[in-house]
């Protein structure tokens, strides 16, 4: 029997008929939950999963300029052949961010370390030069602190005009106070410190009470003690496909998701149970990210989880939050299964107004497109929409974003396995694994691109976390790819752009990244939509500015921004291809000149 907690018994009738509310209310068997399933998502007999279409192909070029740019340190995670422990295999996130206040977005690389040296200091702070140069600035900027890092996420939480900076680890989380181009580990005095280790993943910075300040959510992966994990092979979750390998993280305990409320005054306060985040959900989590996905003004927070089912926690309004996953279609697949859940992207992919999920997932399976009906509901679109034509590969990083500037948001999926072992087994896949890029054609429907995308796509790596941003300020959004034991890659499209539009916010009533916020840009007959967003990809975050492709359009004609917190504003409009501050309360658009 699948026990459902009662909390749910209250929200169902507004989605499901009667009957299955009391058939969830009083507990069903695996079957019955995969019908349930089906009703909630709308899932569909599938259709072929590649799609076809006559319209003419894209120029899309990446190539991989790491090297060149000065991103040369090479990511640790455990030992560098063979993974004995699951922790040894989880990678690492990239945080994109503008950590100077210079114009140009900087690269927070969070590094691990070895089981032998567990507290070295490997993770990186790469300053932006101009002209995709890069410095290494880790010690300089105070950040040359050791431990077992996993993810990160910027967020100005004390509203001083500086992004700081929070990073999970396996142990103790930190919070980096950015004091004017150097960080102090505020951790402590903030109220962050946790009683035990723990294993945090993911991170987002969001509003989540609308109180002008930002306030941290954190997924946790596992409950792991080195000393208790048992060894490669020795048990039924120690076994795949007939070969030995890491144990986890089935048999293992699940960790912890939590949210700290913003108390002002560099303080924060652990509301992880009274806000029903902290309530058991035996999910092993990884990463969070927070949208509005009902449109009703306030955040609700999403948590991909691994061989679990996933979470949706709907904002209540009053501090507190209902998981409804498996009831909106999110949590499982259509077939109602669970699903190793890794990375996540939202965006509105089809401009419907409302805001949909990317999730990828474990090797011999989809990625999951799930579609916002804007009942409340979400459906699987993934054979639909022909992302569901590869199932080979092992996806970590998540991305929704226009390559070709058609002002379509494409997919690109980061992807490597987790067992090395799985090179020599013979088997459809590998451990190092090519990128994805999906075009998107419109009407819901993505062309697999990837053999057509360039050698940054093509090249095998077993990647994890990764980042996009425009790292040069020309209109064309780069990708950082944290890389298992390697450097990290950076991909740059050489191929010709259209017209584009990059929109910087800044709140002065709300928070002041205006992380919450609904942006539409109006362009001749087109309205584009964009969030701005803590947390991204896979443990990961973006450039914090809003980019947009406007075509062949050489001006638009007006932005329309929902501050978090409700207030509307109209900004007129312009040129295209420049860099846009809109702020709160200004009605003005001022143009940026980024220093090069």
């Amino acid at each position: 029997m699948i026990a459902v907690d009662e909390r749910y018994c209250a929200w169902i009738p507004s989605v499901l008929p009667f009957a299955v509310m009391a058939l969830l209310c009083l507990g069903a068997v695996h079957p019955e939950l995969q019908a349930l399933q089906g009703m909630a998502s709308g899932a569909k007999k599938r259709p072929g999963a590649r799609i076809e279409t006559n319209l003419k192909p894209i120029e899309v070029h990446f190539e991989d300029i790491a090297l060149k740019a000065g991103l040369s340190s090479a990511n640790v995670s455990g030992a560098p052949q063979g993974k004995k422990y699951i922790v040894e295999t989880t990678g690492n996130g990239v945080a994109i961010f503008d950590f100077d206040n210079d114009g140009l977005m900087d690269i927070f690389l969070p590094s691990a370390a070895t089981l032998d040296n567990p507290e070295a200091s490997n993770s990186r702070l790469y300053r932006n030069l101009g002209d995709l140069r890069f410095e290494d600035v880790t010690k300089k900027a105070g950040l040359d602190k050791g431990g077992w890092a996993q993810g990160a996420c910027a967020g100005d939480y004390d509203n001083d005009g500086r992004p700081d900076l929070f990073v999970t680890y396996w142990g103790q989380s930190r919070l980096f106070h950015n004091d004017g181009g150097t960080f102090s580990d505020v951790t402590m005095g903030a109220g962050l410190k946790s009683a035990t280790a723990l294993w945090d993943t993911g991170c987002t910075f969001f509003d989540y009470d609308l109180d002008g300040k930002l306030d941290i959510a954190v997924s946790g992966y596992v409950d792991f003690d080195l000393q208790k994990v048992p060894t490669p092979g020795s048990g039924g979750y120690c076994q795949w496909k007939g070969m030995p390998v890491m144990c986890g993280p089935r048999g293992l305990p699940p960790g912890k998701n939590r949210l700290f409320h913003n108390e002002g005054g560099g303080r924060f306060r652990d509301v992880s149970q009274q806000s029903k985040i902290g309530a058991p959900a035996n999910c092993y989590g990884f990463t969070a990210l927070a949208s509005d996905f009902d449109n009703d003004g306030y955040p609700d927070l999403y948590v991909a989880c691994d061989s679990t089912p996933s979470l949706l926690y709907l904002n209540q309004k009053d501090g507190t939050f209902q998981e409804a996953g498996i009831f909106a279609g999110v949590a499982l697949n259509e077939d109602g299964q669970e699903q190793a859940g890794m990375g996540v992207a939202v965006a509105d992919y089809d401009q419907d107004g409302f805001f949909d999920i990317l999730k990828t997932n474990f090797s011999d399976d989809t990625p999951n497109l799930f579609h916002n009906n804007g009942d409340g509901t979400f459906t699987d679109n993934v054979y639909l929409s022909g992302l569901g034509a590869n199932t080979q590969f092992l996806g970590w990083g998540a991305h929704f974003l226009d390559v070709d500037h058609d002002g379509l948001r494409d997919v690109l999926i980061i992807n490597g396995h987790v067992y090395p072992e799985v090179d020599n087994a013979k088997l459809s896949t590998t451990f190092r694994q090519k990128r994805l890029l999906y075009w998107n054609v419109g009407k819901g429907q993505f062309v697999d691109f990837s053999d057509h995308s360039g050698p940054g796509i093509n090249e095998a790596w077993s990647s994890r976390g990764s980042a996009t941003g425009d790292l040069d300020n020309d209109g064309s959004m780069e990708v950082v790819i944290n890389n298992m034991g390697a450097r990290p890659s950076l991909l740059k499209n050489s191929a010709p752009k259209k017209n584009w539009l990059l929109l910087q916010l800044e709140g002065t009533r709300s928070n002041r990244d205006a992380i919450g916020a609904r942006v539409y840009v109006h362009s001749g007959p087109s309205r584009l939509a964009a969030e701005m967003q803590g947390g991204a990809g896979y443990l990961s975050q973006n450039d914090p500015r809003l980019h947009f492709g406007l075509g062949d359009q050489t001006s638009y004609d007006r932005v329309e921004v929902r501050w978090p917190g409700g207030g509307r504003e109209s900004f007129p409009g312009g040129r295209t291809n420049r860099i846009v501050l809109l702020k709160q309360g200004d009605g003005r658009a001022a143009a940026t000149q980024p220093s090069q």
